[in-house]
């Protein structure tokens, strides 16, 4: 069956038919594009930062409260986000949040001074806040038995829109829009906006007891649930050590005298997670519940951060390299365990509860970060919290094992 075919029979397909393998391929790249649209609007600011100190006159409290923003309306809009799943569905509630992603950030160009910086940013975090908890009902609904497999699909989406975004942005995208940080954010809403029309024109909508009618009936997390809270720590941790470092890496070379260095950390960060979301695409499955996997991923992590305190020169970048292997292979296992510890009416209601957890720490950590650095005036206090953050998932690893998972999760 030809391409074309494939994505007639995806847009018009009865959905009482059985999946095609073609539909299965088309939501396989839906589940990617929508990856690579919960990032890369966000990472579109650090490589910018330095316009941003000049143009704006930004301290680097403003900076951590700036890098703060987007985990703190991932934690806000989360259950808002449950809310229009159970009101709505789960492909309604991804459209409506690629949407605002597309919009805000689109915004963050059109309007002159911070605190309209800071306003745009938050409509552009809150439409990723959305999107965030649709994706773990959707892979369950769509890939039942091939939970870890889906997650890392859309993992490895994620991982590719932060690269390209950190990447390109130095490099390609500032020489040729003269440097303008304005016409920067507008160029990375560009595919968030095709993706959300590919969505709304394409998505298959899910109808069983896996999908909307399921989740219409609740909304509102548990959180007398020990796991929710577990869960959320978990994901925090990899959080924090990613934004925190994404966000101080530019000024911690620049005080260190290798602003050159700069592109080549953030990308060495973001581009290795590449490679390892990969490798997740063919263990996550196997690894998801085993705690020696958590444990080694936040023992390397912990070294990682230590070794960027320490470092000399092009060191750094190895060190930023390897953090951002090892938390990637924490993050898809993270994202994928709501869908493996929950039952299949309440993976959005855990994703949400999650989410709100993990984003609440990674702000809290974000700003503590900054204003670490302006009060000591020592560049490396910024990242003594985050570095706590690997030894708290080692603490967590038997989440994995949790007793209460459901047998036939995959």
């Amino acid at each position: 069956m030809s391409g074309g075919m494939d994505a007639v029979t995806v847009c018009t397909a009865n959905e009482s038919r059985p999946s095609s393998a073609g539909r299965d391929a088309f939501a396989f790249l839906l589940l990617w594009l929508c990856g690579v649209c919960l990032r890369i609007t966000v990472l579109a600011i650090p490589p910018v930062v330095p316009l941003l100190h000049a143009d704006l006159h930004l301290s680097e409290t403003d900076i951590g409260w700036l890098s703060s923003l987007p985990p703190m309306l991932f934690a806000l809009a989360a259950i808002p986000g449950a809310v229009l799943i159970a009101r709505f569905g789960i492909v309604p509630a991804l459209a409506i949040g690629l949407l605002l992603n597309a919009v805000g950030s689109t915004a963050r160009a059109a309007l002159p001074n911070a605190v309209a910086l800071y306003a745009t940013t938050m409509v552009m975090a809150a439409g990723v806040s959305i999107m965030q908890p649709s994706l773990p009902p959707l892979v369950r609904a769509w890939f039942p038995q091939r939970i870890g497999f889906a997650t890392a699909v859309y993992t490895n989406g994620l991982l590719a829109g932060e690269t390209i975004a950190v990447a390109l942005t130095i490099p390609l995208v500032l020489p040729l829009i003269d440097n303008s940080w304005r016409l920067n954010f507008v160029v990375w809403s560009v595919p968030v906006f095709a993706t959300a029309l590919l969505v709304i024109a394409c998505a298959p909508r899910p109808r069983s007891v896996n999908g909307i009618a399921a989740a219409r009936r609740q909304w509102w997390p548990d959180w007398r649930r020990p796991l929710i809270w577990r869960l959320g720590a978990i994901l925090g941790s990899v959080n924090s050590m990613y934004f925190v470092t994404n966000a101080f890496l530019p000024d911690f070379l620049t005080a260190a005298g290798r602003p050159d260095l700069i592109s080549s950390a953030l990308t060495a960060e973001n581009f290795c997670q590449l490679p390892a979301s990969l490798v997740m695409l063919a263990v996550a499955g196997r690894l998801v519940k085993q705690p020696w996997a958590y444990v080694a991923a936040g023992a390397l992590s912990f070294v990682s951060l230590v070794g960027i305190m320490t470092a000399n020169g092009a060191w750094i970048v190895v060190w930023a390299g390897l953090l951002g292997f090892v938390t990637t292979a924490i993050l898809v296992l993270g994202l994928a365990l709501p869908s493996v510890l929950s039952a299949p009416d309440d993976v959005h209601r855990t994703s949400a509860g999650m989410f709100t957890i993990s984003y609440s720490i990674a702000m809290v950590l974000s700003v503590a970060a900054g204003w670490l650095w302006d009060l000591t005036h020592t560049p490396i206090a910024a990242f003594v919290p985050v570095t706590l953050c690997a030894l708290l998932v080692i603490a967590l690893a038997s989440t994995a094992n949790h007793p209460d998972h459901p047998a036939n999760a995959s």
